[in-house]
């Protein structure tokens, strides 16, 4: 049995971020034919989204929920009766279209309205909706590129495009929205062997040819004329006051603001004139905010300047202070530099921890390296968002990650790990709570990864919601108690108040501990009867979250195949940190309600635990 009356009520202000990929989300079709379209794979809606898939999604401790896909992006439906033009599928990746290929910025995706004349005022019922269960909505912005295509419909009076005002006859303006290849046009990628936009489908835009004339840089800084087939050629790289050479045609941030407050940031840019747009982006942001988004989550941050972010989010945070900052950074030379100076709240931590505990999960890793990765970051762990998926990662469950043995089973341990080892936000990719292998072959881009580019339904995801009443009526037996299991570690994570508390590493080593005095050995750290102690300390992550009066320790043990037994030892230094003193302290495992006993004497603490494969307790002493 499990303890939830150990856990308080409220959430204790450890965010929990719920990826929902929106036009995947509420799809109830399960056809899933390869370049299928929009009739005939279906496209979930922002009206999925009812008050009970709401509380479904809360249920697994969500404060924040991430609308990926909602700006509106390229795609290549047809919506020339709404007024808008139709996109070229020489420069859009799938059926569906990149949602960071964003053609207007003060629209959403048709494709997720019921009615696409009123599909921004959909996604403001779906705002007020997520407030009223609870939640708050970050959506993207992609301040380094753009669609080749950008026009906003719905931009403000007083607004320009991008693009809209520059010198095209020069390759670099420090006001110029874009970079220019002076003298050339745009030529569509020579693409690789077999493949066809829209699968092969004839259209009369799909010809090889868009018009572009001169040519601009391609998103990924790509200067050619005719971008590689792997560049992101069906965007353009924003130009923020970086000449061509990488130096800087702005005012530089002085190195004490890395100490400054949000105030003081803004109070620097006041009477500072900016690339224009650095301009843009701020509005861009701002009408969100007054449409009432929460929040935001960057896509490729580091590819603009820090003095940028200082400048968008000082602004950002003296309109909503409590506003949620998320980047994707995988520098981690950088990581400070873009929370201290660009006064980021949370960058992704892919680089270091997840792609560790990636390693980790799939056999060939050490536990303890990730206690090193945290004590790296000690100084800056609560701002570093931890995951296990999202739309740019394998799914958990696929061949490609997990292989035939462990499936979706791998990721109860590392859940464990990545939620509860540190202050830090994690984020759950939907899907992954019931074991979704993301294997469908929708047109583009390979599996494993769940397509981000094509119209499709996600299969487990779809048992989940059955048929929109969103109460796992259709799950199996191991989909629902994998879903169950995450919602167990999603409440510790995001209501425990131990969570908000310090961190303590413990390792284990492959041989025995003895009295510090007598040197006599008095317990055996690892015992297997079938692999050597190396290989089964090299596979356990343990530590223990503290405050002053809340003690919790947490083991997980990784091995796919073998149970192990145990003992969790405590040394002086550690008990006097944590308050024990001698005697016996009864553990209970929060996630089973299974007793453990710690018994303290002659300055050490030992637990005898016995583990099985996959298997990880969180032991509140």
């Amino acid at each position: 049995m499990k303890v939830e009356h150990l856990l308080p009520t409220k959430p204790q202000g450890k965010p929990v971020v719920y990826q929902a990929f929106t036009r995947l989300f509420g799809n109830t079709n399960t056809t899933n034919k390869p370049w299928g379209t929009i009739d005939d794979n279906g496209v979930g809606k922002f009206s999925d989204f009812t008050d009970t898939a709401l509380q479904g999604i809360k249920e697994l401790g969500t404060t924040h929920i991430w609308y990926t896909g909602v700006p509106h992006h390229d795609v290549t439906t047809d919506y020339s009766a709404y007024g808008i033009t139709n996109d070229d599928p020489d420069v859009v990746k799938g059926r569906a279209g990149s949602p960071y290929a964003v053609k207007d910025y003060y629209s959403v995706n048709p494709d997720l309205a019921d009615d696409p004349a009123k599909r921004l005022q959909e996604f403001t019922a779906l705002i007020a909706r997520t407030h009223k269960n609870g939640m708050q909505v970050i959506i993207d912005i992609v301040p380094n590129h753009v669609a080749r295509n950008y026009h906003s419909l719905a931009k403000p009076e007083g607004i320009s495009d991008f693009g809209e005002q520059d010198d095209t006859t020069v390759e670099y303006d420090r006001d110029n929205n874009f970079y220019y290849v002076v003298g050339s046009d745009f030529q569509v990628p020579l693409p690789l062997d077999g493949y066809q936009p829209l699968g092969g489908e004839a259209y009369y835009l799909s010809d090889a040819q868009f018009a572009e004339s001169p040519a601009k840089w391609t998103g990924n800084g790509s200067r050619q004329a005719q971008p590689d087939f792997y560049d992101w050629y069906e965007t353009v790289k924003v130009n923020y006051g970086v000449k061509p050479d990488g130096s800087y045609d702005f005012v530089r941030l002085p190195e004490q603001y890395l100490h400054h407050s949000i105030q003081q940031h803004a109070a620097f840019w006041s009477d500072k004139t900016v690339p224009d747009s650095w301009v843009k982006f701020r509005d861009i942001a701002l009408y969100w905010l007054d449409k009432g988004v929460d929040g935001f989550r960057y896509d490729m941050a580091e590819m603009v300047p820090v003095e940028f972010w200082s400048y968008l989010n000082s602004s950002i945070k003296l309109k909503n202070p409590q506003a949620f900052l998320l980047a994707e950074v995988y520098n981690p030379d950088m990581y400070r530099r873009y929370i201290q100076m660009g006064k980021m709240d949370y960058l992704y931590d892919k680089v270091e921890f997840y792609d560790t505990l990636k390693v980790i999960m799939q056999g060939n890793g050490k536990g303890k390296t990730l206690h090193q990765i945290q004590a790296n970051h000690q100084d800056i762990e609560q701002h570093m968002l931890h995951f296990l998926e999202n739309h740019d990662e394998q799914r958990i469950a696929s061949d490609d990650f997990a292989g035939k043995v462990g499936g979706a089973q791998m990721g109860k341990p590392a859940l464990v790990v990545s939620a509860l080892i540190s202050r830090s936000p994690t984020l759950l990719y939907f899907g992954q709570e019931v074991g979704e292998d993301g294997s469908e072959d929708l047109g583009f881009g390979n599996p494993s990864r769940t397509s981000i580019f094509d119209y499709g339904g996600v299969p487990a995801h779809q048992r989940w919601m059955n048929n929109g009443k969103f109460d796992g009526g259709q799950l199996s037996a191991s989909e629902t108690a994998l879903r169950s299991f995450y919602i167990d570690v999603m409440k510790i994570s995001a209501f425990h108040p131990a969570m908000l508390g310090d961190y303590m590493p413990l390792n284990f080593k492959a041989d025995q501990i003895s009295d510090p005095q007598t040197g006599e050995v008095i317990k055996s750290v690892i015992r297997s009867e079938i692999e050597i102690e190396t290989e089964s300390a090299d596979k356990l992550v343990a530590f223990v979250r503290y405050t002053d009066n809340q003690r919790v320790l947490v083991v997980s043990h990784f091995d796919q195949l073998r149970a192990i037994n145990l003992a969790v030892v405590l040394t002086a230094v550690q008990l006097e940190t944590l308050k024990l003193t001698s005697g016996g302290y009864l553990g209970v495992d929060l996630l089973t309600g299974t007793e453990h006993s710690l018994i303290v004497e002659e300055a050490l603490g030992v637990m005898e635990l016995s583990l099985e494969p996959m298997q990880s307790v969180v032991i509140q002493l």
